[in-house]
């Protein structure tokens, strides 16, 4: 034990102490005695995030696009209650496909509060000592230290790339250059060459629409300004008026099939919405508003 790992073991313990969020892994109890320091929390059957996407499950392809999509609303929203409902609000600081752990539905569950931050009332940003995992990392808080909400948003944003690529935040070119994922995937967008950032183990079985306004909002997640990044609250809006309007479409197929058939499948489609159903009414209620304030014009270049 060392005086950086008791500390981040206390921070953990405190901040899984004060969370509650399907979302957020829960605290079931610890153990602190002499050199041993224990974490107890529910048992997740589909491991983490990392593991289907470079690890040994990857190759079985277990996350086809609607569980994809889930899993990004369902981190975002994990990210969210941090920052807007904890009271003080709370920076993870470590935001990646590792945190992100996965329960027997393939529900998300963000994890590892070890360098998370406590932001009181009105403050807006805090100076402090880089921590983090490269290819996430902002880049206002890798070169002056500078940590705040939109820090996590950066984070988020390289995950939701991750996610639909299948590819590592960062990676090692022949000429020993590394280059991250949105340098990647930047000259694709600009062409509007979406359908080439999809992971290949989908095969081409994605909804063309969810995945370029999904990179969009990625791309806007991880702004090179943190001025012009969004909060996760409309991070969160943008992901479920993505899928509520494709659920919207297919319900409407159905009924219309149905008025032959006097058949409707009630669990179609179910991965693509949201289990809470009141976030799903209001989301609907705002059907009207401006969902995607981003176009590809607006992309920078």
């Amino acid at each position: 034990m060392s005086a950086k790992a008791e500390m981040e073991f206390a921070i953990e313990v405190e901040i899984l102490g004060r969370v509650r969020h399907k979302n957020l892994l829960g605290l079931r109890g610890f153990y602190a005695g002499e050199d041993e320091r224990l974490i107890v929390y529910d048992y997740m059957p589909n491991h983490s995030l990392i593991t289907h996407l470079h690890g040994t499950l990857s190759a079985d392809c277990l996350l086809d696009w609607p569980r994809r999509m889930k899993i990004a609303i369902g981190s975002a929203d994990g990210l969210c209650y941090l920052h807007h409902e904890a009271n003080p609000h709370i920076i993870h600081r470590d935001i990646k496909a590792s945190n992100v752990l996965l329960d027997s539905n393939f529900q998300a569950k963000v994890a590892d509060f070890g360098f998370a931050k406590l932001i009181p009332d009105g403050v807006t940003h805090l100076t402090t000592r880089v921590k983090g995992t490269l290819g996430y990392i902002a880049p206002e808080y890798a070169m002056w230290g500078k940590v705040s909400e939109s820090c996590d948003v950066y984070s988020f944003g390289i995950l939701l790339l991750e996610i639909i690529s299948g590819r590592k935040p960062l990676e090692k070119l022949p000429n020993g250059v590394k280059r991250d994922i949105v340098q990647w995937a930047l000259p694709y967008i600009q062409k509007g060459d979406f359908n080439h950032i999809a992971d290949p183990k989908l095969k081409g079985k994605f909804n063309r629409e969810q995945l370029k306004n999904t990179i969009l909002i990625a791309m806007k997640c991880t702004d090179g300004n943190p001025e012009n990044r969004p909060s996760m609250l409309e991070v969160v809006d943008w992901l479920k008026s993505i899928v509520v309007e494709k659920r919207k479409k297919d319900i409407k197929i159905v009924k219309n099939v149905s008025t032959t058939t006097n058949y409707v499948d009630e669990n179609e489609n179910n991965d693509y919405v949201d289990d809470d159903k009141t976030n799903n009414e209001g989301y609907i209620m705002r059907k009207n508003k401006p969902r995607l304030p981003i176009s590809e014009s607006k992309m920078r270049k």
